[in-house]
């Protein structure tokens, strides 16, 4: 081609690009656009008015139509309109269609069904591929009317009124690894006993404390939590100050105790006294340990015994895992300072340790890689120790002490747990006010600590979201699986109060709950079991939703009975009977107490609809507990239909955690 041609063709190509600079001006800045959730292959929910929204130019008039319905609206002055489309019955694939005179726009395959709200922490956030037998299960998930949509990790301080991510998954093999398990597994019963699309709209986030997902009207509301609503910061300036006062208080004793640099550096001297620093244990981030959010430098150490023959030999430090800068110190000398990485070793001349009590100061700048873990030893416990030819100290344990570095420059994370309502304000308020059916909830480890509190906050987060909908929505959780100890009741259990605010708040309308302490992990605090989980879910909503003749319910304490040493107690949902799972026949998980208020291991057996519980060392017993421990294994009090029984007491003596309150 010669030069002539060349710019012949440049100046056409020049005169098409202007030409077609006011369309593309529209499609920029003047076209609606809808929220994220109305994307193609969305759910919306049938026989309720459907409403949807979006943004366009100021005062300009929407048009929105969905099969033959079409409604119109004017947009305000921010852009933001919303229009309620009248109620239609299952079904697909239809057309969105929103017009304004600036342009229009489509969402594609939309689906009318049952839509849920799947939301709490973690077991609600583990994926399908992470659950038992995935391979199995890709052989029956091709169900393109299962659909997720999966909201992304965002706090605020204020409400937000969008999403910035997020689309509408259609369940197949490749794609249903990644649904929230629990939510999919319902979904898919639900699903074969109804023949109607599913949406799953998943808003989860793994450790997250109930405090987060309840709004700030709602707290200014209540007597438990107004104080804290009324002094909620303005920005995260604010809420990085009172997060600040709540670590100096945890670690130092004093919420406005300043440390200089001078200070800090006694910290590596011999003879500190670091026993009264924060007790944690050795392995995981902080953020686990009670020092939530800290980005910075921080010093962990720990005292323990040496022997004479160990102490004169050439060892091996092992730190465990990370990627980070770190300075070492053995009674006061330093015997490393440098990058490591991966499994960390460090070699220890002899006579460095000393025969019998040893200080070992570690301190840690901000980690490398992953950026996010903050401080804390990553990797497996055994890989932290103190080796000698064959001789071996392991380091783990809860007897580490750790403290934060406030002299040198940090910052915190703005993430979960830093103050309460900000995961509504980012995860939930810009969902309103989608249609929905009802929510699926698990959650309540993080707040096992509070437990006598979640009494009182669980029931005004179910409130507080029926209020946001304008609607007594169904609302189902998961009580708390098996996790940690099997105690016995003389030691009391944070879990198994949990449990019991959970129980009770069933005498709330339109609530149901699925007990799972027979398919836990008591080494596991994610059981890889969510099958079973969606199961019991499902048959709840099958039964109380959508008024299928299905039984759904775990047997539940009734009321108790004390007379000629015995304990009879009586349970609702046995249906057509009680049964104990166990080879032998033997009845177990009951505990028994008399005035002492001291409980026995206690001999329990079944008759029909009640149990007789007796204890040779509890002649004249007042109370009985049953799977009242973190990790009740031994529990196996099922009904007739294999539902497990849920744990519970018959006194109402104080717990462990009556006095713990959420607060900064």
């Amino acid at each position: 081609m010669n030069q002539s041609a060349t710019k012949n063709l440049t100046w056409l190509f020049f005169l098409i690009f202007i030409s077609c600079l006011p369309l593309l001006a529209q499609s920029a800045f003047g076209q609606p656009s809808l929220a994220r959730l109305f994307s193609d292959n969305v759910v919306l929910q049938r026989q309720k008015p459907i409403p949807v929204w979006g943004w366009a130019k100021a005062s300009e008039r929407v048009t929105v139509s969905l099969g033959e319905s079409m409604e119109s609206t004017i947009a305000g002055e921010d852009g933001k309109w919303i229009v309620r489309l009248p109620a239609m019955d299952a079904g697909g694939a239809h057309l969105l269609k929103v017009s304004t005179p600036s342009g229009t726009v489509f969402v594609k395959n939309i689906a009318i069904g049952e839509v849920w709200l799947c939301s709490g922490q973690s077991n609600m956030e583990f994926t399908v591929k992470q659950a038992a037998n995935f391979d199995l299960e890709k052989m029956d998930s091709n169900y393109p009317e299962i659909r997720h949509f999966y909201v992304d990790h965002v706090v605020d301080i204020r409400p937000k009124d969008r999403l910035e991510k997020g689309d509408w998954k259609i369940s197949t093999p490749e794609s249903f690894g990644d649904f929230t398990a629990v939510g999919f597994f319902f979904a898919r019963e639900i699903y074969k006993k109804l023949g109607v699309p599913v949406g799953l709209l998943h808003s989860s986030w793994g450790g997250s404390q109930i405090e987060g997902w309840i709004s700030k009207d709602a707290m200014l509301k209540s007597d438990e939590f107004s104080d804290y609503a009324q002094n909620f910061p303005e920005t995260w300036a604010d809420a990085d100050a009172k997060l600040e006062q709540r670590i100096k208080r945890i670690t130092l004793g004093n919420k406005d105790l300043n440390r200089t640099p001078a200070d800090e550096k006694n910290y590596t001297k011999k003879d500190y006294d670091f026993s009264g620093w924060h007790k944690a244990g050795a392995m995981g981030q902080w953020d686990w340990q009670g020092i939530w959010a800290w980005r910075g430098n921080g010093y962990m150490a720990k005292s323990f015994e040496i022997g004479e023959n160990f102490a004169s030999q050439e060892t091996t430090l092992g730190l465990a895992e990370g990627h980070q800068y770190l300075e070492v110190f053995i009674n006061g000398k330093q015997i490393f300072n440098g990058i490591l990485k991966g499994k960390r070793k460090i070699s220890v001349p002899k006579n460095v340790w000393m025969s019998g009590k040893n200080n070992l100061v570690v301190k840690m700048n901000r980690m490398i890689e992953p950026d996010w873990f903050g401080l804390g030893m990553m990797g497996s416990e055994k890989d932290l120790f103190v080796a000698a030819d064959k001789q071996r100290i392991q380091l783990g344990g809860n007897n580490w002490h750790l403290m934060p570095s406030f002299a040198e420059d940090h910052k915190y994370a703005h993430s979960s747990n830093n103050i309460g309502t900000a995961i509504f304000n980012g995860m939930i308020a810009p969902l309103l006010p989608f249609g929905i059916r009802g929510v699926l909830w698990y959650q309540g480890e993080t707040n096992a600590g509070r437990a006598y509190q979640y009494r009182k906050t669980f029931p005004l987060l179910i409130k507080d979201w029926r209020t946001k909908w304008n609607e007594q929505f169904p609302f189902y959780f998961v009580q708390l699986s098996s996790f940690g100890r099997n105690q016995s009741s003389n030691e009391g259990s944070g879990w198994a109060e949990l449990r019991e605010a959970q129980s009770m708040t069933l005498t709330l309308p339109n609530t149901g709950m699925a007990v799972t302490t027979d398919i836990g992990d008591p080494t596991d605090i994610h059981p890889i079991n969510k099958q079973d989980v969606g199961k019991r879910l499902a048959a709840n909503a099958l039964h109380f939703t959508y008024g299928k003749d299905i039984r759904c319910c775990s047997p539940m304490f009734d009321s108790a009975k004390f007379k000629n040493g015995e304990a009879i107690v009586y349970f609702k949902f046995a249906y057509d009977g009680l049964k104990a799972k166990d080879k032998f026949g033997y009845l177990r998980g009951f505990e028994i107490a008399g005035a002492d208020r001291r409980f026995y291991y206690a001999q329990a057996e079944i008759e029909g609809e009640k149990v007789v519980v007796r204890s040779a060392k509890v002649p004249t017993p007042i109370a009985v507990r049953y799977a009242w421990s973190d990790a009740p294994i031994d529990a196996n009090l099922y009904n007739s239909e294999g539902f497990p029984a849920s744990p519970f007491r018959t006194d109402n003596w104080d717990g462990i955690t009556k006095d713990e309150r959420f607060g900064y």
